[in-house]
């Protein structure tokens, strides 16, 4: 008898079901820009959550879930692919390119399904990748569409608590005033005790109220079906808060996820933890995939680099030396480069372009009024200290101790007894930098030029270069004196990117730097390289050198190439930011390529003067 192709193929998925049918099902409950801070569960300062606190007497608490990445589409790509985004290419957002996954690795949910799940995304995915969604995903609804039998593998996302939640008009505190959650409202030190910024507590605290319903109900959905004793349910946020100095930057406030894990009794055997307990373990992003996976009996991808901290081998013991890897670079069109390296409560943090400072505008930002009136109580200068720490230029490197320093307020890199802890965990993050081909030490105009079309090659193939600019980078952690001659040579060297870094390691030594103009002035002049002529305008800006601002405009009209104009109109607004009276630029975009939104809303912002 002649067997069909559509009785193989039935054939085929019944074997995968008979494979699958005893492992479990898992459910990820993902809410949007929401830090642990904003939960009374996690932080006595946020609000109650009954279902959440109802997860969490049956489950696991992870007090220490890292995003890795500090904004969506960075914190998703980290997850769906088990790996760095910054040697993916990954580490932009808005991404400008859509880069190719690497060679011979999936998304994690395709090696769920080639094992038989039903893999459901309701309906978020926001990757910086060419996924492929057929390959990875069975469907966007619940586990209802899956047959019987089936496991499955759900992530479904909560949108209300979203960034944009908090873009209220100010007649909002009038028609929604909020009294009972105002009242209990405790400000972190880092923010102003204003009636504005209690209600934007309150509001986002209002939002987490009814996402906490939606949990709920969705939880309730799970145990009518029967489902509830054979599921892994995750909850966690996809990364840090919506408030000032929170998403978007490398800070906890940035990173910090709440994150609950109930594992029904049956599958215990794959958490080393006991249910209603926490635990302070520190787990990443990049870990979640190859967690499912291997709780799953999947074999792991050797491509992956996070390890799981799901399975009957793994030990409370290991996790508890698991340490965590932040990044932050370009949010819409405000750029920035950090990276950041936590061990236990100590947490390191490079930020390799000190003079932009964390409030540099961001036309999405400055949408919430909270930014807005931050930006005038700095203006008026009725901020104290620890409030301008967002207006002012950054220290290199910083240390902080994050048992008493929740906020990263105190930065502890100068402290003599921090000396050793300092230099090791500068060594330590500087080696995973070089390891990953961290691809940020080029400027993104030319990784998309030349790097995307398969940026882990690229990245493999420029290793030595890239870890030779991470060694020009770091002078600025070092005393000037020291690094001068380096500088000097590297600010005439052949290669252009080592002369593009050696004009922001100059910059970041600010009036140190001075014995070095006459250099930067020259290759500001004349430089090859439009980019590396820009970085030598700002190194002169900080030297009170007012020829900047010429070198600037000559540069953005000279550009054709979005991206690249793009990075340079960041540098026109972070000397702005630096001295309005002498960087006001007028910038006629008739003359430009503005096939970009990005270009778009920095023009306005630069022309209107906000």
């Amino acid at each position: 008898m002649k067997i069909t192709t559509q009785i193989l193929a039935a054939l085929a998925l019944t074997s995968l079901f008979s494979l699958a049918a005893d492992r479990p099902n898992f459910l990820w409950i993902v809410s949007e820009d929401n830090s642990k801070h904003h939960t009374k569960h996690f932080d006595p300062t946020g609000v109650a959550m009954p279902n959440l606190e109802q997860l969490a007497k049956e489950g696991v608490t992870f007090d220490n879930a890292c995003s890795n990445g500090a904004v969506c589409s960075v914190a998703r790509s980290t997850l769906v692919t088990g790996c760095y985004a910054p040697k993916l290419g990954a580490q932009f957002h808005r991404r400008q390119k859509l880069v190719p996954m690497p060679a011979g690795l999936k998304a994690f949910p395709a090696y769920l399904k080639e094992a038989g799940y039903y893999t459901a995304n309701k309906t978020k995915t926001d990757y910086n990748l060419q996924v492929n969604m057929k390959e990875t995903w069975s469907a966007k609804d619940g586990w209802k569409g899956k047959a019987e039998g089936q496991p499955f593998f759900l992530q479904q996302n909560f949108a209300g608590t979203h960034e944009g939640s908090s873009h209220f008009p100010l007649n909002a505190m009038k028609k929604k005033p909020l009294k009972d959650l105002i009242s209990n409202i405790t400000l972190p030190p880092h923010h102003p005790d204003t009636i504005l910024f209690r209600y934007s507590y309150a509001s986002y605290q209002d939002r987490l109220r009814k996402f906490d319903e939606q949990l709920g109900n969705l939880i309730d959905q799970l145990k009518k079906d029967g489902l509830y004793e054979d599921t892994i349910i995750f909850y966690f946020g996809d990364h840090g808060g919506v408030l000032p100095r929170s998403k978007g930057y490398a800070y906890e406030t940035g990173l910090a996820a709440p994150m609950v894990v109930r594992v029904p009794e049956k599958w215990q055997h794959l958490i080393p933890f006991k249910p209603g307990t926490r635990t302070d373990a520190i787990v990443n992003f990049y870990d979640f995939g190859p967690s499912i996976i291997h709780a799953a009996g999947i074999p792991l991808s050797d491509q992956f680099d996070g390890k799981p901290f799901l399975g009957k081998d793994i030990s409370a013991e290991e996790l508890s030396k698991r340490v965590a890897y932040g990044y932050a670079d370009r949010f819409d069109e405000k750029y920035d480069l950090v990276r950041t390296y936590r061990k236990g409560d100590l947490k390191y943090m490079r930020n390799f372009q000190p003079f932009n400072p964390d409030a540099l505008h961001n036309f999405y930002r400055y949408k919430q009024l909270a930014y807005l009136e931050l930006r005038e109580l700095h203006k008026a200068g009725k901020l104290n200290a620890q409030q301008e720490l967002f207006f002012s230029k950054k220290p290199a490197e910083a240390l902080y101790d994050l048992k008493n320093d929740p906020y990263e307020l105190n930065n502890l890199a100068g402290d003599p007894k921090y000396q050793d802890t300092l230099k090791e965990m500068r060594s330590t993050l500087t080696k995973h930098l070089k390891e990953m081909n961290d691809l940020s030490f080029y400027p993104e105009s030319e990784l998309i030029n030349k790097a995307f079309g398969n940026p882990t090659a690229f990245g493999k193939k420029h290793s030595k270069e890239i870890a030779a600019l991470i060694d020009l980078a770091n002078l600025e952690v070092v005393n000037f004196d020291e690094a001068k001659s380096k500088i000097e040579s590297a600010l005439i060297a052949e290669d252009v990117w080592t002369r593009y870094w050696a004009c922001i390691v100059a910059t970041s030594f600010y009036e140190k730097a001075k014995p070095l103009e006459v250099t930067l002035s020259t290759i500001a002049n004349s430089d090859a390289n439009i980019l590396v002529r820009v970085r030598a305008a700002e190194a002169l800006a900080h030297l009170g050198n007012s020829k900047a601002k010429e070198v600037i405009e000559k540069a953005i009209y000279a550009s054709t190439d979005p991206v690249e104009l793009n990075l340079i109109l960041n540098s026109a607004a972070m000397l702005y930011e630096l001295d309005p009276t002498t960087y006001t630029f007028d910038i006629d975009k008739s003359k430009l390529n503005t096939n970009s939104s990005l270009v778009k809303e920095r023009i306005i912002y630069l022309n209107k003067r906000d």
